[in-house]
Parts: C-alpha cells; structure tokens; sequence
C-alpha cells in the first residue's frame, strides 16, 4: 500500500494482482497510485484527496457501489471509475444513478484507465458539491 500524501488515484481492490497491474499502469503514465486491498482499509486513510477512484465493484464486506454510496452519503464528490467482472444493467444503473462517472469490464486496458484518470480534476481544483 502506498501512503502517498497527495496520489493522483486511489484504486481499491480485493486482488493483490489487479491492484499491482493498475498501479504499474498507472505509474508508468506518470501518476502517483494509492492502492488498498478493500473499502474497508480506504476508509481508514480517506483523507488524502486523490483525483479519483478506481474501485471493484465484487469485493468482500463491501462492495465498490456500497462504498461509492458511502462517499456519496458523506458528501464526497469524487470521480468514481467502478470496474467488474461481472457487470449487469443494475449495477450499470445503480452506477449512474451515483454518478459514477464509468463502469467497465475487468480487465480494462492502459488507455481507458489513464483517459479516466485525465479527465479528473484534483480536489482543490473541483467546484465544491
């Protein structure tokens, strides 16, 4: 895990692999990448106002659509990309109905990744909610 105190990304994710890919990815893109293995250890280190999200959606005691709900409750504007392997046209309505910015089936390339991550303004440079 990485304890950057001001990551471009946080990518939250149960699979050591996927979260290992997304980072070198992400990194050999320039950014800086903050990786936790579950919602729960997000939680637990939330205010280090990354850019974005990236979360899995099928992750155990909470999922990424659980947890973008959380935020959402809590305020947190934060562009939300929610990545899956097992998508449906719930979790892609329950997505939008969050204002998740994407949902895409696991594993997305380097290029839909990093156009995300772009496309996302830091904290202190979004309008506030």
């Amino acid at each position: 895990m990485t304890h950057d105190p001001r990551p471009d990304v946080a990518v939250v994710d149960d699979d050591v692999a996927v979260l290992d890919s997304f980072k070198f990815m992400l990194e050999m893109a320039g950014f800086v990448v903050a990786t936790y293995p579950s919602a729960i250890a997000y939680l637990q280190h939330q205010g280090m106002d990354p850019r974005c999200l990236i979360l899995d959606q099928h992750m155990p005691e909470m999922t990424g659509l659980e947890l973008t709900t959380r935020l959402r409750a809590d305020g947190v504007t934060i562009p939300v990309l929610l990545v899956t392997s097992a998508s449906s046209p719930a979790i892609v309505a329950s997505a939008t109905r969050m204002g998740i910015i994407r949902v895409l089936d696991k594993p997305p390339n380097a290029e839909e990744l990093i156009s995300f991550v772009n496309g996302c303004e830091r904290p202190a440079d979004r309008p506030p909610p």
